[in-house]
């Protein structure tokens, strides 16, 4: 864990909320999952501000989209994987067997659950700090014209440009209820025999994700 903290440039006084903040919901109630909630909300309002400062000539929808693009999980994982989190990650015996230590959603949902700890740990100028110099290569490589379109239209393009059937998405389970809920979607391409499935915490969410999938299976063929 402390090669973790020089990753993100903070040393924890409570060394205990980055151990939860690493603790998977497979590990039973004691997870990282209210951590995950709050590190959501500061990490919105932290790009949200800096991305308001730094395009003031363009509109609410734009500047929406780019948030968008930056806190997606995709990106929340690639930044997992530069800090390593699966060195790090605790998972119970079955997610861990399945490889879950790998998975991009469970990495995405470390790193904002490691934002909600710092903010436990210290305050909002530092969380504020941490994610800002975790986001500063791509705060930096990000353009006010940038299309920025999310997976599923980028999928719907893709099948468009080719005569393609258009993916069907279908909700296959629900476990947990209210907040604690994952849904599962099955997307199927049926001309190109292609199936995935995907969990995440909102319907939306997952069918981005079985569109991510699908966009690179589909460019690799």
């Amino acid at each position: 864990m402390e090669k973790l903290q020089k990753k993100i440039n903070y040393q924890f006084k409570d060394l205990s909320l980055l151990k939860l903040a690493l603790t998977h919901r497979s590990m039973g109630k004691n997870n990282n999952e209210r951590l995950e909630f709050l590190g959501d909300s500061i990490l919105g309002m932290v790009i949200s501000k800096e991305l308001y400062q730094r395009f003031a000539h363009i509109d609410e929808g734009k500047l929406s989209r780019l948030r968008s693009h930056l806190v997606r999980g995709q990106t929340l994982a690639q930044l997992g994987v530069a800090l390593e989190l699966s060195n790090n990650l605790i998972l119970g015996s079955g997610e861990f067997k399945s490889g879950g230590y790998r998975r991009e959603s469970i990495q995405a949902d470390a790193v904002e659950a490691i934002f909600g700890a710092v903010l436990l740990d210290s305050n909002f100028e530092t969380t504020s700090t941490v994610i800002l110099g975790l986001f500063e290569t791509l705060l930096s490589n990000i353009s006010s014209d940038n299309s920025l379109k999310d997976p599923k239209t980028q999928l719907q393009e893709y099948l468009q440009k080719r005569g393609n059937v258009l993916p069907k998405y279908e909700l296959s389970e629900i476990v947990g209820k209210d907040h604690n809920a994952i849904f599962t979607i099955n997307c199927l391409l049926k001309e190109q025999n292609l199936q995935v499935s995907e969990s995440a915490k909102s319907i939306k969410k997952a069918e981005q994700s079985c569109a991510q999938t699908l966009l690179k299976k589909l460019k690799k063929s």
